[in-house]
């Protein structure tokens, strides 16, 4: 199997969990950092899947690097090459797609609550109508044309879309202790005030383990149904 294109936007939002997931599975993946000055490749030849991380960046950004990601996306999906997004990832997609990005009514920082928000939520997580995940953003994306709701939140009406074998989440599931502890530091650049949409590090912090086990529950399921799509020539 051709190797997954995972992109790295920022240092400290890798691939965490995707890749022990990827790794458990025997799925082989490909870290591009965009980060560290790479540029995207030209084309999705010779990968499997795209797989687009978290970032503290705007996709409004004036970028360099976004438009050649946008054209990546949709060659991956006029191929039906599988695409899949975390929190910025999410909003890459939706925007090449035809969704728009813009800031959400309140900050959304720590665990919350998201539910399933549409039946075919069932393909993708089957039982489970909710779960605790991992939030950190400000801005939030449409629904991008053709695509549909599977997941939403008290303070964030689109947490997760999908369209065939594609999925954009503005949620994190990817999480794992070390990058909470590290996003945690910093927390005050924020500039947000805690409240019940915006956790303090030390409430994010709390009963970690216990989330985590129960958040990959989920994560396993998304991931599984989105890995059955890859490419296997």
């Amino acid at each position: 199997m051709k190797p997954i294109a995972i992109f790295r936007h920022s240092s400290g939002e890798g691939p965490g969990y995707f890749a022990t997931f990827l790794d458990a599975q025997g799925i082989p993946w490909q870290l591009i950092c965009i980060d560290a000055g790479v540029m995207p490749p030209p084309t999705v030849e010779g990968f499997s899947g795209l797989c687009f991380m978290g970032g503290p960046m705007s996709v409004n950004d004036n970028l360099s690097w976004l438009p050649p990601l946008f054209g990546l996306i949709r060659a991956a999906v006029a191929v039906d090459l599988p695409v899949i997004g975390h929190c910025l990832g999410g909003q890459l997609i939706s925007k090449a797609l035809g969704g728009k990005v813009t800031k959400n009514p309140v900050k959304e920082i720590g665990w919350g609550e998201v539910e399933a928000s549409d039946p075919a939520a069932r393909e993708w997580l089957g039982d489970i109508d909710r779960f605790e995940a991992f939030h950190w953003h400000g801005e939030t994306f449409s629904i991008p044309p053709g695509a549909t709701r599977i997941l939403k939140s008290t303070y964030c009406e689109n947490q997760a879309f999908v369209m065939g074998p594609h999925l954009g989440m503005q949620c994190h599931v990817e999480m794992t202790e070390a990058m909470i502890r590290l996003w945690c530091r910093q927390w005050a650049d924020e500039f947000a005030t805690p409240g019940r949409s915006v956790l303090t590090p030390e409430q994010m912090n709390e009963r970690m383990e216990e989330r985590l086990a129960a958040m990959r529950v989920a994560a396993d399921r998304l991931y599984t149904r989105w890995s059955g799509g890859l490419r296997k020539d």
